[in-house]
């Protein structure tokens, strides 16, 4: 077993700045009323974003992953197709695709469904009813969905083609071949990578936002437009990111390291 890299084995003195930071932060919380109250205020939003992580991050894997096959499929047309999605979905800001979804796609939807069900007798789709945190969901889930597939891609051909051959050998079927032999070697590989985009899915889970849904972010620009506190209102919002995030990259080393000792 080689010897850990030398960063390994320093203190790491910013995880020790951070943790003072973040202590002295929820003192003030605990003990003086405006940090408190804004807390309150905010942790209503803390699960809304919770939600739009995991939801967006696990439906845009799925996704990339379907692209990054498809890439590496033997059709031209699905290596095509999924090239010009990954392209395009690339190209466009988050927050105009977004913005987009929320207000182009989503009513072209919602008139689709209207088309489509107009002989069924039922009543006709109103586009309230399409939530706004939905919308935000799809536009978070295509976005993401096309830099995630390129991460599949990179880890499913860096395997070495002497692994696909024994599983030829051994008769094993295409899927049973990704499933047990593919699969397994890329996740390591491209376990850093995931682990940095899900940081990032929580950061930009904030852009939600714009569209009115009362995740952390909103919640504290209607806070601090009513009490004024700007400084309180978003060292408390920096602080619930943070702790996220830190705590997220954390504990995806944890996971990390013990991969790569197996």
């Amino acid at each position: 077993m080689l010897p850990p890299p030398p960063q390994e084995r320093e203190f790491p003195w910013w995880l020790a700045i951070l943790a003072v930071t973040g202590v002295y932060l929820f003192w003030q919380v605990l003990t003086e009323e405006h940090y408190a109250q804004v807390l309150r205020t905010l942790r209503r939003g803390i699960w809304i974003t919770v939600l739009v992580t995991v939801i967006s991050y696990a439906g845009a894997c799925a996704l990339g992953l379907g692209l990054a096959t498809m890439q590496l499929s033997k059709s031209r047309i699905l290596r095509q197709t999924s090239r010009l999605y990954v392209e395009v979905m690339r190209g466009v800001p988050i927050l105009v695709l977004l913005l987009y979804v929320a207000f182009v796609l989503a009513p072209a939807l919602v008139s689709l469904w209207n088309w489509a069900t107009a002989w069924t007798g039922w009543e006709p789709m109103r586009g309230r009813d399409f939530p706004l945190l939905w919308r935000a969901v799809i536009a978070l889930i295509l976005a993401y969905s096309s830099f995630l597939a390129e991460v599949f891609r990179a880890g499913l051909l860096a395997i070495d083609k002497g692994q696909l051959e024994a599983a030829d050998a051994l008769g094993l079927s295409r899927w049973q071949r990704f499933r047990l032999v593919t699969f397994p070697q890329a996740f390591r590989l491209i376990l850093p990578p995931l682990g940095n985009d899900l940081v990032a899915m929580v950061k930009d889970s904030s852009l939600v936002s714009v569209l009115g849904v009362t995740d952390i972010t909103q919640l504290g620009k209607v806070t601090a437009a009513g009490n004024f506190r700007y400084f309180e209102t978003y060292n408390v919002v920096a602080l619930l990111y943070l702790t996220m995030t830190i705590g997220l990259s954390l504990a995806l080393r944890r996971v990390e390291r013990g991969m790569t000792r197996r």
